[in-house]
């Protein structure tokens, strides 16, 4: 079982998914007990494809219930003020003069095109424990690339 971050938010939507997997569940299991009571399961498609559905649905189940049980809420987590840390917002300039703000994120939340970035992404690890105003170098496939800090804030 490996350590993930979540959100507050990102905790619920897993509860959730979870409950309508348990749904989903016990309609297979109706599904599967009416295909049995046709006879031979042999040449029963309708019985072959609900088996099938339904260890997809457990194998679902049990990987979302594995990630709750390693799971570290982000909003618990407590970093100096001003200091990058996951949960938090950055935002930096980069050599060009162009500005960029990401929330650090676990990596099952991370969205990089609404600027939320995994928390293990290069860049984020680069960032991690800076304080504003500090320069972070990231190792790219183009070369290094300099960030300076200039704002740490509540994440969104």
């Amino acid at each position: 079982m490996s350590e993930t971050f979540l959100t507050r938010a990102g905790y619920e939507k897993i509860c959730l998914d979870i409950e309508d997997l348990k749904k989903r569940k016990s309609q297979l299991s109706r599904d599967i007990a009416e295909a049995r009571e046709k006879g031979d399961l042999s040449e029963n498609a309708e019985y072959h494809s609900a088996k099938d559905k339904l260890g997809e649905v457990m194998s679902r189940i049990n990987i979302l219930q594995d990630k709750l049980q390693g799971a570290k809420l982000i909003d618990d987590i407590k970093a100096p003020p001003n200091t990058v840390a996951i949960g938090r917002s950055v935002t930096v300039k980069d050599e060009d003069g162009d500005e960029s703000t990401y929330v650090l994120v676990g990596a099952d939340e991370s969205d990089p095109d609404a600027g939320r970035i995994s928390v293990y992404s290069p860049l984020a690890q680069c960032l991690l424990h800076k304080k504003v105003g500090e320069k972070a170098t990231v190792e790219m496939a183009s070369g290094p690339r300099e960030y300076l800090i200039i704002k740490v804030g509540p994440g969104a």
